[in-house]
């Protein structure tokens, strides 16, 4: 692997590994991280210059990902719609649940590998990281805050204060640092470690269903989904129709092009087996459902992506040899790391893991 380099542009010095950061009149220590790029891959589109990465940074936006302050009614953390257990996106709800369990419009996708994103959300309203929290934290069916309430929350709260002081040193906590944190754990979240990635490094081997689908894959569905991140991060209009409750036109409700309308960001097909249900409202339940619609003969709408105006022509052998490879994709690195779970959920675990050893 090779080393992403940095550099620390904060007011301070480093040394020894060290970053010494000036708050408050006083110089506090900070750790960098440096950002390891797997091999292979290419320079991520985040510009760390802007934001080092250090571990008290990190671990600072961990704690804020899985506070509920940041919500109005405090219960709804990041966390609520971008689970671990699913590959940090939304599991077995269609779309995703904000505060007073109201339903938002969209289903959460995955956010790892967000290092190599340029725009963000199903629709790329979002350009850049640091900004996409603010926007669930202040849509009224998913966090319904406002930026000036969190700050104020996050201003009052001494522990907080303390570590915002250290990581950027800063004395009043504004929007610019709230983006920078979450986005220094958000970035920490790169999936790599999947059964395909380690068979393509030669330290694993795929048996004949895996093999047979990734083969199938290549020739099917690499075009929209081609590795390393299994999405080419376009937006595209895969025919499907509208949803007549949500009517959420897509890429067209930033762009304003009517060319634009039902275009969605291509979705990573990392973690897929584990992320259900599928599609920007969530609408399929299985990846069957999935490859049936795709192979489905329904006339498709005059604006459906050239690739998929026809569909995609899959037996029943190939959806179970696809369905194998895309298997592959799942990375229970990311799924079960004590470093990306919250703490409460580390603390039950190591609970559970001392009660089984005392036995």
């Amino acid at each position: 692997m090779k080393r992403y380099r940095q550099h620390i542009i904060m007011i301070g010095i480093v040394l020894s590994g060290i970053a010494w950061v000036h708050a408050d009149n006083w110089w506090v220590p900070v750790h960098p991280v440096q950002f390891t790029v797997p091999k292979g891959w290419p320079a991520p589109a985040y510009d760390f210059s802007s934001n080092p990465l250090t571990k008290e940074g990190i671990n600072l936006g961990k704690q804020l990902f899985y506070d509920g302050i940041l919500s109005k009614d405090g219960m709804v953390s990041c966390g609520t719609c971008h689970q671990p257990f699913a590959g940090f996106a939304t599991y077995d709800h269609s779309v995703s649940h904000g505060i007073d369990n109201r339903f938002t419009t969209r289903n959460a996708p995955g956010i790892v590998n967000m290092a190599w994103q340029k725009n963000f959300m199903w629709d790329g309203g979002i350009v850049h990281l640091d900004l996409q929290p603010l926007a669930p934290i202040t849509a009224e069916n998913e966090m319904g805050e406002t930026l000036d309430s969190v700050l104020y929350k996050l201003n009052k709260h001494p522990e907080y204060r303390k570590k915002f002081q250290q990581v950027f040193g800063v004395k009043q906590i504004t929007t610019l640092e709230l983006g920078k944190a979450i986005s220094q754990f958000v970035l920490s979240l790169v999936s790599y470690n999947s059964k395909y990635d380690r068979v393509m490094r030669g330290e694993d081997q795929f048996i004949l269903p895996e093999k047979l689908g990734y083969e199938i894959f290549q020739q099917k569905c690499v075009s929209c989904h081609p590795p390393p991140f299994f999405t080419d991060f376009s937006f595209r209009n895969a025919g499907i129709p509208e949803d007549e409750v949500l009517h959420d036109k897509g890429r067209m409700r930033i762009t304003g092009k009517s060319a634009d309308s039902l275009k969605f960001k291509v979705p990573s097909l990392r973690n897929v087996a584990i992320s259900f249900p599928y599609g920007h409202d969530g609408r399929w339940a299985t990846l069957r459902n999935v490859f049936e619609q795709y192979r489905s003969k329904q006339p498709r709408s005059a604006g459906t992506d050239s690739l998929l105006k026809n569909g995609i022509l899959l037996s029943n052998y190939e959806i179970g040899q696809l369905t194998a490879f895309l298997y592959t994709l799942t990375d229970s690195t990311i799924s079960n790391n004590p470093a990306f779970l919250p703490e409460e959920l580390n603390r039950l675990q190591k609970q559970t893991r001392d009660i089984h050893q005392n036995k």
